[in-house]
């Protein structure tokens, strides 16, 4: 068993990748077992999760995943919500061989059913009290998790003058760059999201990139933090993902295509910075998808030239899923209405 434990302690960290000069990227197998094994180990010192306990949480994927490897073996029961939108058959056919049950919301309008979801996750805690919910939104053990990423990233790559990830949860980006900004203060946070996320102040709606972004506001994200958001649709970040591969030999998750695009960018702005990129998860998933060429060539506007720089935006407005834009966040603290934010 120690063997077992010592194997995923070393898969959740990251491994070192130079894609430019200044630019450097922490280069994930699976990000989510570092949270997930934090957040049990937690669970179990403060008896709020038994021996072969149950375990209950919604996700739309590599959470999910992470939670069912390391509850295999723990020996937890462990019960996953997602919805149609979210959850495709081989992973689906990989959560259930690991012994995990799982609960499909209808997603007809491709919105991701977050209530939906979170609504049947509390029918189930309600059907079962003593079931543990991880809360991956709200959880601050989500965040803590990533003091490890920040003492890895400051071990690997000395200081930092950037950092750029992506925001779901909020628990990478804002855990990360809030235990970096403790050692590097002026310390640069920018926050890759995608269209209709309501993170940073778009109306929730479809969102063809997955992986990144939420229809729900969760209480990990932690506004103040964020110095720049950039809102990059699902057509540049696959261009960029496959620009990954081709390049670095790196076989990435579209999250991670995404987060490159903006890291570029901001690398070539600023020649004398050192900047890291979190990459969160590789390309097995999507070799079906992003990773083959005929599925890209069914989805409306592909092929797509990638943009040299994100247009950057005075108000906050939604863009087409082809589309990059940028916005001076300045550390704003959370508010209820952004859509009257301009950047003045």
């Amino acid at each position: 068993m120690k063997i077992q434990r010592d194997f995923l302690t070393a898969y959740e960290l990251p491994r070192p990748a130079r894609l430019a000069s200044n630019l450097y990227a922490a280069c994930f197998p699976l990000m989510k077992l570092l949270p997930a094994r934090y957040i049990l180990e937690r669970a179990k010192a403060d008896g709020k999760l038994l021996r072969c306990g149950k375990v209950a949480e919604t996700t739309s994927g590599t959470l999910g995943l992470a939670l069912a490897m390391l509850s295999a073996t723990e020996g937890f029961k462990l019960t996953l919500i997602s919805a149609t939108s979210l959850m495709d058959e081989p992973l689906m056919s990989r959560l259930r061989n690991l012994g995990t049950h799982i609960e499909i919301i209808e997603d007809p309008v491709g919105s991701g059913a977050q209530r939906e979801r979170l609504t049947r996750l509390q029918a189930i805690l309600e059907e079962q009290p003593d079931t543990f919910w991880p809360r991956q939104y709200d959880n601050p053990d989500n965040r803590l998790a990533y003091g490890k990423l920040a003492e890895w990233i400051t071990r690997a790559f000395g200081q930092v003058d950037c950092l750029v990830g992506c925001v779901g949860s909020g628990g990478s980006l804002c855990g990360t760059g809030e235990f970096l900004r403790d050692l590097f203060p002026d310390l640069i946070l920018i926050a890759v999201d995608t269209h209709h996320s309501v993170l940073f102040g778009h109306e929730p709606g479809p969102r063809l990139l997955r992986g990144l972004g939420n229809s729900l506001l969760p209480a990990n994200l932690h506004h103040d933090l964020i110095d720049e958001v950039h809102w990059v649709g699902a057509l540049p970040a696959f261009a960029s993902t496959l620009q990954l591969y081709r390049e670095h030999a790196l076989f990435m998750g579209p999250t991670s295509g995404a987060a490159t695009l903006v890291a570029n960018w901001y690398a070539r702005a600023h020649p004398d910075a050192k900047i890291v990129v979190i990459l969160p998860d590789e390309g097995h998933r999507y070799q079906h998808t992003i990773h083959d060429r005929a599925w890209l060539a069914q989805q409306e506007g592909w092929p797509v030239r990638l943009p040299d720089a994100p247009v950057t935006l005075e108000r906050i407005t939604e863009r087409s899923e082809s589309e990059w834009t940028r916005f001076a966040w300045a550390r704003m603290p959370r508010k209820t209405d952004r859509r009257d934010i301009d950047s003045s």
